[in-house]
């Protein structure tokens, strides 16, 4: 009969994530396993490469679960507290998100040398589809004017992107950050006439 595992895969997945977005990509698997109190071995029965204890330590498949909330909420509730309940989201989980594509990018822009691009999706492109293919149905619904859904969907992510980039990935040295729900509706603010059936 099989011993008990003492450790859980999400045990020494939660170890490799503290070790890789300290060290980078460059950190050891013994320097994994002695965080998560296993021996390399127990690491590569678990996970097949070090590539995969990387992906899965990343998590970049957890982002976008609001994507499905928005296209269910299509023809329910007021449009425009639905686009800033996922803007909101979208900026929520990008806080997760962003030290994690950091971690990845640090082992360079050139699939060749980083695989990880390879099993990465384009967040960007997929949120704004997802955003796309809502305002498309409201507008199919009548609840919001005729519109350029595409366009619409690349200016929202876009500045939503930029608050990202400006916010985590540069904060500005001596000045508050901005805070999320303010960007949110200030941004629907300007888009919502244009919106607006």
């Amino acid at each position: 009969m099989a011993r008990p595992r003492q450790i859980s895969d999400e045990q020494i997945v939660a170890a490799a994530q503290e070790v890789f977005l300290e060290q980078g990509f460059s950190a050891t698997t013994a320097a994994i396993a002695r965080r998560a109190g296993v021996s390399e071995g127990t690491l590569f029965n678990r996970f097949t490469s070090k590539e995969d204890l990387f992906a899965a330590a990343i998590g970049l498949t957890d982002y976008g679960q609001w994507r499905a909330a928005l296209l269910e909420a299509a023809g329910q509730g007021e449009v425009r507290r639905n686009l800033e309940r996922a803007a909101l989201s979208m900026l929520h989980e990008a806080e997760q998100l962003v030290p994690r594509l950091m971690v990845v990018f640090s082992r360079g822009h050139d699939p060749s040398h980083n695989p990880m691009l390879d099993r990465l999706d384009d967040p960007m492109r997929a949120d704004a589809g997802v955003l796309a293919a809502y305002l498309q149905a409201e507008v199919r619904l009548g609840r919001l004017r005729p519109l350029d859904a595409d366009i619409t969907a690349l200016t929202m992510v876009g500045a939503l992107t930029h608050y990202i980039h400006q916010e985590q990935v540069m904060p500005p040295a001596g000045r508050a950050p901005i805070e999320a729900g303010r960007l949110v509706r200030g941004l629907l603010d300007v888009l919502w006439p244009g919106l607006a059936p």
